[in-house]
């Protein structure tokens, strides 16, 4: 959808303030202050990720690729902390070895699913060939490797990756938002899904219907290590502050295996909302970069749209109020289905085109409904807060956070202010004072970090 026309809809969408507010008989709003989650963390300093990575890549069967071979470096599109630099060391370590890297998209039918958008993604990232000193293969174009032995699903890899010596995915892991399994985002998935572009991702959707991820990427990952070079993985882990806190070589021999004790390690480490029962949640934005859904589901607790999957069973989030896409999503509101009340903001930044190519090629088109549209902050506050019951200011749980990966500080509701004081893992920052509306819209007095 082209921008005035977004406008236009988003005009045409919203309800003002005032008919909320008049609807709702203008209810007084809890209070906020600030806390602050405290966590343990380890991350890795920046000086020694040239060294770490160097040493990852060098726990990988090297010898396996012939010399002066050609080294295809599987990188995705979401935001990794310290991306152009692991990718960059990757490529140097790969160098002095006397081989020859480049780097392809490994993410699916992402960036509108065309091989200039996916190189600009890689670009937005940080990784272009003037950072990473290689060249950079972005096509659309897949080959089919094998079939399934039962299912006989086709099973495809991108067709520049194919016909290197050696492939090695670079990426995160962490829990998925769309299933549970041994193994989740991360090496496999971006074997399976990424490396198969618009249609490996589609196939391995459609398939999941009645096969389940959990069951089908293990599989593929099996298969497709037997029929291309695949020489291994560098895994990476981040902890609470998205900052890197591991970095690792994965070869093939234990590929599936490592990977699950590296995503136990990540869900124990993972950011969540450290609070189970909640009348409301206010996020300030949701985007691709953030959580593939756009706010992650193992963090708000509800998976309306996946694909046979339960929901985590918590938290019970009563409300999910929406604010914004995040620059970086570029209008892909995949997963906006997840909140119950949106700010017009989203939906004059919303690419239809993108944002349903998405959903077509995930087969979860019912993350992409619009909830309700309200034109301001304030209306939808009373908006959410009205539709739950009788609640009172003082005992109600509200709480707003940036996004469903930024988790460290949260504005809270009074009642959440005083369980924080009982709990070692919070700490108090900030006292509750009225909330500070500038035309409707919060003013923000008071800075997150």
């Amino acid at each position: 959808m082209r921008p005035e026309n977004s406008i236009l809809a988003a005009s045409h969408l919203s309800v003002g303030e005032d008919t909320i507010i008049e609807a709702c008989d203008d209810p007084p709003l809890p209070e906020f202050g600030l806390i602050e989650q405290v966590w343990e963390t380890n991350a890795i300093p920046a000086e020694e990720i040239s060294e770490r990575v160097s040493a990852a890549v060098l726990q990988l069967p090297l010898e396996d690729i012939p010399a002066g071979g050609e080294v295809a470096l599987g990188v995705g599109s979401r935001g990794i902390a310290n991306l152009p630099a692991i990718v960059t060391n990757v490529v140097t370590t790969l160098d002095d070895a006397g081989y020859e890297p480049f780097v392809f998209p490994a993410m699916g039918s992402h960036g509108g699913a065309t091989s200039e958008g996916q190189r600009g993604m890689l670009s937005e990232l940080g990784v272009n060939e003037q950072v990473i000193g290689c060249e950079i293969r972005s096509s659309m174009d897949v080959v089919e490797v094998g079939r399934t032995p039962d299912r006989d699903v086709p099973v495809v890899a991108d067709s520049n990756a194919v016909a290197a010596d050696a492939i090695i995915p670079i990426n995160r892991v962490k829990p998925h938002t769309d299933f549970d399994g041994t193994v989740e985002s991360g090496l496999s998935k971006m074997l399976v899904i990424g490396m198969g572009k618009q249609r490996g991702a589609q196939i391995a959707h459609k398939w999941a219907v009645d096969w389940s991820f959990r069951n089908m990427i293990p599989e593929i990952t099996n298969q497709l290590i037997e029929s291309l070079p695949i020489v291994g993985g560098i895994a990476i882990v981040e902890d609470q502050h998205d900052e890197t806190a591991l970095i690792e070589g994965v070869p093939p021999s234990g590929f599936l295996d490592r990977e699950k004790e590296l995503l136990e390690q990540a869900y124990d480490i993972m950011p969540k909302l450290p609070f189970e029962e909640l009348d409301l949640v206010v996020f300030d934005k949701q985007g691709k970069e953030v959580s593939g859904q756009g706010m992650d589901t193992n963090v708000i607790g509800r998976r309306p749209f996946s694909i046979n999957e339960p929901a985590p069973e918590k938290p019970n989030i009563k409300r999910i109020f929406t604010r914004s896409l995040s620059e970086a999503t570029h209008g892909n509101a995949m997963g906006i289905g997840s909140a119950d009340i949106i700010h017009v903001d989203i939906v004059a930044e919303l690419d239809t085109q993108t944002t349903l190519i998405n959903a077509l090629t995930a087969s979860t088109i019912r993350g992409v409904k619009l909830p309700p549209v309200v034109e301001t902050d304030r209306a939808g506050v009373v908006a959410a807060l009205s539709t739950i019951g009788v609640v009172e200011t003082e005992t109600v749980r509200v709480l707003r956070a940036p996004d469903t990966m930024h988790l460290h500080r949260l504005y809270v509701s009074p009642a959440l202010i005083e369980e924080a004081r009982k709990r070692d893992d919070l700490q108090v920052v900030t006292e509750a004072v009225p909330i500070s509306f500038d035309d409707g819209q919060f003013s923000d007095e008071y800075p997150y970090e």
